[in-house]
């Protein structure tokens, strides 16, 4: 089994219902073991900000699945939790994302792992911190974090 970091994050609906929801399809397949759930953050919209504010996660898992296959299950289950993708940055009901796969690097038009972004997102970084800082493997600017609009919730994914 792999070891795999994903961000989830949602801000349409019953924004925590949608993280619980996307953590259950996680676990509901034997391909994937989870290991470890992060706090809930709540997130100014980055990108497009005219939206509402995102809840976000970071899971770590164990996988059978290969990079591309966890990939295309995490798209499906956005699909099955009812993501339409409308434009780039837009409002979605779940994002799923995988962020870290072991040590693989990987730059294809489909996947690219580490996510290129991944170092940018105070709303990925901060959670991954959390729950696994020798994987964050960077050092943090507290100031420029919370330039980014990033509050820990109360709220909490249950898993």
């Amino acid at each position: 089994m792999a070891k795999a970091f994903l961000s989830i994050g949602t801000n349409i609906g019953e924004r925590l219902d949608n993280l619980n929801s996307a953590v259950s399809g996680l676990a509901a397949v034997e391909q994937i073991k989870l290991i470890n759930v992060s706090s809930v953050y709540e997130t100014d919209a980055v990108g497009y900000e005219d939206q509402a504010a995102f809840l976000n996660i970071v899971v770590e898992i164990e996988t059978s699945f290969a990079p591309v296959e966890l990939l295309d299950f995490c798209l499906a289950l956005e699909l099955e939790l009812g993501r339409v993708r409308l434009f780039k940055w837009g409002p979605r009901l779940i994002d799923i994302d995988i962020l870290l796969y072991e040590d693989v690097k990987l730059d294809t038009e489909k996947l690219k792992i580490p996510h290129p972004y991944m170092k940018e997102r105070a709303f990925v970084m901060i959670p991954l911190i959390e729950i696994s800082p020798d994987k964050a493997n960077i050092q943090v600017n507290q100031v420029v974090l919370a330039e980014q609009g990033v509050r820990k919730s109360k709220k909490q994914v249950n898993w």
